[in-house]
């Protein structure tokens, strides 16, 4: 069996104030090609199919053109909902999709769902796991005690699975993974409060593939076969120098040779990248000749005086250009001062409060206070998110 992994589409999304909906409308086109012609039969796509909960329109709008055109050539379609999503409107009519073809998880009450497809080896259970907080799992599990562990809260929706490890079964999660102490690489955007939403990837490990959404960057967590497909577009100056792929995966039998995968480059119509250097030769006709000047810009000029009208200039040479900055002598050196003021080794939010809390009540925070801060701070985070530009 053949399926192509898809990570975070996030539909709707503006970075820097540019629409990215043409561009993804592109390149999903481009997308379905490519798995036409690599004989992919299903399409796999782990969250964030919309950029915020209450989506546009149009974004609406864009992923009925896709799910419609995806089950037209034949593909089936897995999908679950992100943190940027409505698990309720991503799921609604799911029934009558299922019918052709497209399989969304309901709202999560305290099963977890699946689909079994089959092939020339047998059957596949492909399990939905939608993006789940401990406050999501706590109600259906109130015999355990979960605290907000993410890892243990995981861990209870999964032993309650009828999983049969002896088959071959396909987990489709959106998670903050980490492979023990090690952390996966994110982008500038994706920021984890003193490691509050961390599952451990060991949890996993009586699944064949496990196709990972809600980071930006494709890369594996722990073994080559839990992995992030990353995100459809370049959505941050941080990913500028990365290359956005999905992950063609081919499932045989049961075993540990039974999973082979490549990765499929996925082709925007625009690139999103970065050029430094003085104006003059940013803007030389060389310069323009040799990248497509329509790409997204973030645009670094070096001049020690930089011109009054750079921006003019720079803007007139690349017409989606969404950010000019300024790196000389004289900034380096506010950068070098603003470091040494800063502490060396900065504290994450839960910490310092958990010190303020202490210094204030001469006493620490109890377990339980604890448990609500993370929840606090991890809801907090997941607004900062949507309000992002990046």
């Amino acid at each position: 069996m053949k399926f192509l992994h898809v990570g975070d589409l996030h539909l709707g999304k503006m970075v820097n104030g540019f629409s990215m909906l043409e561009d993804q409308r592109v390149t999903l086109e481009r997308l379905l090609d490519d798995a036409e012609a690599a004989s992919v039969g299903v399409l796999v796509l782990s969250g964030d199919l919309y950029d915020r909960s209450m989506p546009s329109a149009e974004a609406v709008a864009l992923l009925d053109w896709f799910l419609t055109e995806a089950t037209a050539r034949g593909f089936q379609v897995l999908a679950i909902p992100g943190n940027h999503d409505s698990a309720e409107r991503v799921s609604y009519a799911s029934a009558l999709l299922e019918r052709q073809g497209v399989h969304v998880p309901p709202a999560f009450d305290g099963s977890l769902a699946s689909v079994v497809l089959e092939d020339e080896f047998g059957t596949v259970a492909f399990w939905l796991m939608p993006f789940l907080r401990p406050s999501s799992v706590r109600p259906f599990f109130e015999e355990k005690e979960l605290g907000a562990d993410y890892t243990e809260a995981l861990r209870c929706v999964l032993e309650a699975a009828p999983i049969d490890y002896s088959q071959r079964n396909v987990l489709v999660a959106h998670q903050f993974v980490l492979a023990g102490e090690l952390e996966p690489t994110r982008s500038d955007s994706e920021v984890a409060i003193g490691g509050v939403d961390g599952v451990d990837a060991a949890l996993f490990e009586g699944f064949d593939y496990v196709a990972l959404g809600h980071l930006h960057r494709p890369q594996k967590v722990g073994r080559e076969t839990v992995r992030y497909a990353g995100s459809l577009l370049k959505y941050s100056f941080s990913e500028a120098r990365g290359q956005k792929s999905a992950v063609l995966v081919s499932l045989g039998p049961k075993g540990e040779d039974g999973v082979d995968f490549s990765l499929l480059p996925l082709r925007p119509p625009h690139d999103l990248r970065e050029v430094e250097g003085p104006l003059e030769e940013l803007v030389s006709r060389e310069a323009l000749s040799e990248a497509d000047p329509g790409d997204y810009i973030h645009a670094i000029i070096t001049d020690d005086e930089p011109p009054a009208d750079a921006l003019a200039r720079l803007r007139a040479a690349f017409p989606r250009l969404m950010a000019m900055d300024v790196s000389n002598a004289s900034t380096r050196h506010e950068a070098d001062l603003s470091r040494i003021e800063a502490d060396e080794e900065m504290d994450d939010p839960l910490t310092l409060f958990e010190r303020f809390f202490e210094e204030q009540n001469a006493r620490p925070l109890t377990p339980a206070q604890r448990a609500v801060l993370e929840e606090v701070f991890e809801s907090c985070l997941v607004a900062g998110e949507g309000r992002d530009a990046s």
